[in-house]
């Protein structure tokens, strides 16, 4: 992007504060620092609509007493600020209760560098009137195709980032990341009925990202393909998942199988460890280390090593995802699945996490089903994270004879996840969009809720 990150605080300031919080009375402690430049353009009807700018720079602080912990941040580096900062977070932590999990990350499991280098830092300057000029192309490729009647407005983006991490056992470490993204949403009408669609895209240099036609192109497509929709009755039937949203059906999984949730005994999957949760042959992967990853990343948020994992093996469970909290209280080791902000404790997160492709694309899918519900959008979801009952909303379209027939809205789906994930049959269109992705993902003899 045209404009650098804001100027950076003196090296020395993580150390710094993390020496003033032991030498203020916490047994150990760890401090961040996110710097971020962003810059983003919206266009509607080919005329500029909006420019914002965003510089930050902000810190953390986690002090640790005992086993009573406390986090504060500010978005002052001053001297006076920081100071303070430090006798806040202590005085915090004396008056904590006492978790018996709480600390940092154990030595053995930091990673050391020198760090990997992800290619997350594109340097491509991307200004203000490069942005408007690749919204504006976009929308007017989308304005140009048959039935799109409105525009929703085009917007573009460029951003840079800096995160760093010291604690006081001795780690040190940070990385660099970049973003551009751009996006158009449009109306389209037909026999007055209006549906809305669109398309948006986001990559770390700016090179993978798709041009403005294809964008727009995609964008218009998608809404006036969405025209026309129909009700239809209840049934069941096979439903494919389309692949930029497919992970959405997978996430539930995620959760499931996250520390916290097993520590409270709050999941559907809380006895299926080494056990089979989707079918031979289907491998989930979460790669830290995918270049140019949305997610990657060198370390995870308590400077614990990351490395590529098949949490789901040839269709088995072979881990739980775990921060240091979560696998001391089940008496595990970290599997570098820590993520946390400025403030607050580390929670739990994949990285760069992607289903791997099967053989049929999405016509095979379909062909292979006859007929069904292929569904693009969703909303609502409903998720009994102890049994694993779900639903959502969706909308897509009926197809028949293995082609698309015509588009449906307002239809309920829904089942019981295990059983579902049982029957999971994967396509080959995997696309790396964000990130966690998944290719369309078909699934026979689901409950559909229609008029």
């Amino acid at each position: 992007m045209s404009d650098s990150l804001p100027t950076s605080a003196p090296s020395d300031i993580l150390p710094e504060l993390v020496a003033a919080a032991l030498k203020a009375g916490a047994d150990a402690a760890e401090a961040v620092s996110a710097e971020r430049a962003a810059l983003s353009v919206g266009v509607r009807n080919g005329a500029l609509e909006d420019v914002e700018r965003e510089e930050s720079r902000d810190l953390g602080l986690r002090v640790f007493i005992g086993r009573r912990q406390a986090t504060v941040s500010a978005s002052d580096l001053s001297d006076a600020t920081r100071a303070r900062l430090v006798e806040r977070a202590v005085a915090m932590a004396r008056l904590a209760p006492e978790d018996p999990y709480a600390g940092l990350a154990p030595e053995d499991r930091l990673a050391r560098g020198p760090f990997r280098d992800l290619d997350l830092f594109d340097p491509t300057e991307r200004g203000a009137a490069d942005l408007e000029g690749a919204a504006a192309a976009a929308e007017a490729v989308a304005l140009a195709v048959p039935g799109v009647v409105r525009s929703e407005g085009g917007h573009a983006s460029a951003s840079a980032s800096r995160w760093r991490l010291v604690t006081s056992h001795g780690f040190d470490g940070a990385y660099h990341g970049s973003a551009f993204s751009l996006g158009v949403g449009v109306i389209a009408e037909k026999d007055g009925a209006m549906e809305r669609g669109g398309e948006q895209r986001a990559a770390r240099h700016l090179s993978d990202l798709p041009s403005a036609e294809d964008i727009g192109a995609e964008a218009g497509r998608r809404a006036v393909a969405r025209t026309g929709p129909r009700k239809i009755a209840s049934t069941t039937a096979p439903v494919i998942f389309e692949n930029r949203l497919a992970m959405q059906i997978l996430s539930p999984l995620i959760g499931a199988i996250s520390g916290p949730s097993i520590a409270r005994g709050t999941s559907f999957l809380k006895d299926r460890l080494g056990q089979p949760v989707l079918p031979a042959g289907v491998d989930l992967i979460d790669d830290p280390f995918r270049r140019r990853g949305l997610g990657s990343t060198p370390f995870d948020d308590e400077g614990v090593a990351v490395a590529r994992q098949s949490i789901i093996d040839d269709g088995r469970l072979t881990t739980w995802l775990l921060n240091s909290a979560a696998a001391a209280q089940l008496g595990l080791a970290s599997t570098g699945h820590a993520a946390r902000g400025l403030a607050g404790p580390p929670g739990v997160s994949t990285h760069s996490l992607h289903l791997q492709p099967g053989e049929r694309d999405l016509h095979g899918l379909m062909a292979d089903a006859g007929a069904g519900l292929l569904v693009t959008s969703m909303f609502g979801p409903s998720l009994n994270p102890n049994t694993g009952d779900w639903s959502a909303g969706v909308s897509g379209f009926w197809f028949e004879n293995g082609a698309i027939a015509y588009p449906v809205s307002e239809v309920t789906v829904a089942g019981r996840l295990p059983d579902l994930y049982a029957r999971l049959q994967r396509g080959s269109d995997l696309e790396f969009r964000g990130a966690n992705n998944s290719p369309s993902l078909m699934f026979d003899a689901v409950a559909i809720a229609g008029k």
